[in-house]
C-alpha cells in the first residue's frame, strides 16, 4: 500500500526464507525516528494540556460521524479540533468545520497512515492553548497506523457492526494498541447479521487487551454518554496537576459498559 513502513513488500517465498536484514534495519531506524519526533509532539501537548486522541478504525467505520456527534455535545463545554487524515480530499476535514470545529487536513498521498512528522508540521496551525480536546482522525487502515506514535495520550479503536465480530482477532496488532474500543453502529444489528457483541468483545479480548469497551450508535445516539464521560475522564487526568503523561490508568481491566 505505501512504500514508507514497508507493508508494500512482496510476501514472497524468497523474503520468507531470506530476511532483507537491510529492510529490517531501515524500518527500525524509520520507527525511531517517528518516535524522537512523538515524544516532541507529546511534550508540546503535555505543556499546553491538550488532550490528544488518536482515532483509528477501516474506512467507512464511523469515525467522522461520531466526532460531529462530539463535537455537538461538547460545543459549549470544551474546545475541540480535529487533525484529518486520508489519502486525498477534504471531505472529512469540510465536515468538520460545518459544526464549528477547527479541522486541518493532512493529505497523506500514497502513505496509508500518518506518521508524528506529519503531525507536528501541521500543529503550527492550532493555537494549542486555546484548545481541550485534539482528536486525529487517522486514515482508514487496520493495520498501519498502530505501528507509528504520533504523540497521542490515547489511542481509540472503532470496531463497527457490518465489519463483523472476528476482526480483532485477525487484525492483532491495531486492536492490542486500543485504550479503548468502540463498537459502533449498534443499529445495524436490527439487520441480521450474524453480529454478536459479546463475541467482538471476546476477540479483542484474546488479543490479550483488556481495556474498556463501549457500543454506540451515532444514528440512535446509544452509548453515547458514555463515550463522553469517558473523554472527559481522560481530560481530567490531563489537566490534574499530577499528571505524568501516563496512560496506565487506562489500561487497567474494565468490563463491557452497555449501550444506554
Amino acid at each position: 500500500m505505501c512504500n514508507s513502513c514497508g507493508c508494500d513488500s512482496s510476501p514472497s517465498q524468497n523474503h520468507a526464507l531470506q530476511p532483507d536484514n537491510d529492510k529490517v534495519d531501515l524500518h527500525d531506524q524509520l520507527l525511531a525516528g517517528n518516535d524522537r519526533i512523538a515524544a516532541k509532539n507529546k511534550s508540546l501537548f503535555h505543556h499546553h494540556k491538550v488532550l490528544v486522541i488518536n482515532l483509528m478504525s477501516s474506512p467507512g467505520s464511523g469515525k467522522t460521524l461520531l466526532l460531529e456527534k462530539t463535537i455537538d455535545h461538547f460545543r459549549d463545554i470544551l474546545k475541540i479540533a480535529v487533525i484529518e487524515g486520508d489519502l486525498e480530499t477534504e471531505n472529512d476535514a469540510q465536515r468538520i468545520r460545518r459544526h464549528g470545529a477547527q479541522a486541518e487536513q493532512i493529505s497523506t498521498g500514497s502513505a496509508c497512515h500518518l506518521d508524528a512528522s506529519m503531525v507536528a508540521e501541521v500543529l503550527p496551525k492550532f493555537p494549542l492553548e486555546q484548545i481541550d480536546v485534539l482528536f486525529i482522525e487517522n486514515v482508514g487502515n487496520l493495520i498501519c497506523p498502530a505501528c507509528f506514535d504520533l504523540g497521542q495520550h490515547v489511542n481509540v479503536v472503532l470496531l463497527s457492526v457490518p465489519e463483523g465480530d472476528d476482526k480483532p482477532e485477525k487484525y492483532p496488532v491495531m486492536f492490542r494498541a486500543a485504550d479503548l474500543l468502540i463498537v459502533n453502529k449498534l443499529d445495524y444489528l436490527d439487520i441480521p447479521s450474524g453480529f454478536s457483541v459479546d463475541r467482538a468483545e471476546a476477540s479483542f479480548r484474546r488479543t490479550g487487551n483488556r481495556s474498556l469497551v463501549l457500543s454506540t450508535s451515532c444514528v440512535t445516539d446509544a452509548g453515547l454518554s458514555s463515550w463522553f464521560a469517558w473523554i472527559q475522564n481522560q481530560l481530567s487526568l490531563i489537566k490534574s496537576p499530577l499528571d505524568t503523561t501516563s496512560n496506565d490508568a487506562s489500561r487497567e481491566e474494565h468490563h463491557h459498559v452497555d449501550s444506554d
